[in-house]
């Protein structure tokens, strides 16, 4: 009988001390210790806040002391909602998704275990391409791989740069007819998230004399309005700013530097020529410092940028940009 009992306090005392050893942590965390594992569902902190340890997968149990947190997009759920002794995990959104792979997923969690599978072995990297299963001719890869979405980047320049390209009316409030009469517009973008905008001068103050009180009005992406007034202005350089106020903070568009342009890349132009919104052109530089001499603008001092992309030379509207950045507003 006292064997049995020795045997029992010794087994008591190995079980606290196994406890006591997971529960307690070192006093400096040493990460050349920590294990190296390759994990599908992702990694999580250990309960020392030390080394990275493979979370729970989707199906696995969860909510008990032991058991590691679910993966990335994962929650334990419990049956009928109850916390019973044991949960699993599983996904936070349950529609079908389709992979840049051109392989449609259960859901969004499935996916990125293949694309985490697919990085550990030095593959193409998988993204969503869209919700819901991959159409019928979602034969091959339906985003980054393929031609369509690896090549077309005029498509990726004009969906960020275009929320942030404006039109620009100036009118006159003619005395005799009570009525606003256009007088000129053009194209900008704005500057800073409070509402500066830089365009051309040339379209903020009329050439003609004229009488009457002029007054700026500027249309946003998403077709909203607002009265602008003119911070700045040189004529000779063709440049001014503008100041609206929006009631909350607006996509942006950073000024480039042309002197990082090469002769033979490709460049975007987009404004609203003739009052057309949003009209997009593309080219290549042939150069970046044609003398204003070899174009015939004697009293010019400046630099231009020659380029085949279309711009209206008349009506002088488009905004002239690189891949990220605005690099020239163009004045003909």
């Amino acid at each position: 009988m006292q064997v049995i009992l020795f045997a029992a306090t010794v087994l008591f005392t190995h079980d606290l001390a196994v406890a006591e050893s997971k529960t307690k942590c070192p006093s400096k965390c040493d990460v050349s210790k920590c294990p190296s594992p390759r994990c599908p569902s992702g990694y999580v902190p250990d309960h020392c806040s030390c080394c990275l340890v493979c979370s729970q997968g989707e199906g696995a149990p969860c909510g008990r002391k032991d058991d590691a947190p679910c993966g990335d997009g994962l929650q334990c759920r419990f049956t009928a909602g109850k916390r019973l002794s044991k949960g699993v995990c599983q996904c936070k959104t349950t529609h079908r998704v389709c992979g840049s792979d051109g392989k449609t997923y259960g859901n969004v969690c499935r996916m990125r275990v293949a694309a985490l599978k697919a990085q550990q072995r030095g593959l193409p990297e998988i993204t969503r391409a869209h919700k819901g299963p991959c159409g019928p001719s979602s034969s091959g890869p339906a985003h980054l791989n393929s031609p369509r979405y690896k090549f077309n980047f005029i498509a990726d320049v004009v969906e960020k740069i275009a929320p942030a390209v404006v039109h620009v009316e100036l009118f006159l409030n003619h005395p005799l007819f009570g009525r606003h009469v256009p007088l000129s517009s053009g194209s900008g973008f704005i500057m800073t998230q409070s509402g500066l905008i830089v365009t051309n001068a040339h379209v903020v103050a009329s050439s003609a004399p004229v009488t009457g009180r002029q007054h700026l009005r500027v249309q946003l992406y998403d077709g909203k309005t607002y009265e602008a007034s003119i911070r700045d202005i040189d004529k000779k350089s063709d440049i001014a700013t503008i100041k609206i106020n929006p009631k909350k903070k607006l996509p942006v568009l950073s000024l480039g530097q042309s002197a990082d342009l090469r002769p033979g890349e490709f460049v975007v132009a987009i404004g609203s020529p003739f009052a057309l919104q949003n009209t997009v052109t593309t080219g290549i530089v042939s150069t970046t410092q044609r003398d204003g001499k070899e174009l015939g603008i004697h009293d010019s001092d400046m630099d231009y940028i020659q380029t085949d992309a279309i711009i209206n030379v008349r009506q002088k509207r488009m905004m002239f940009t690189g891949y990220n950045n605005c690099l020239k507003v163009c004045f003909g």
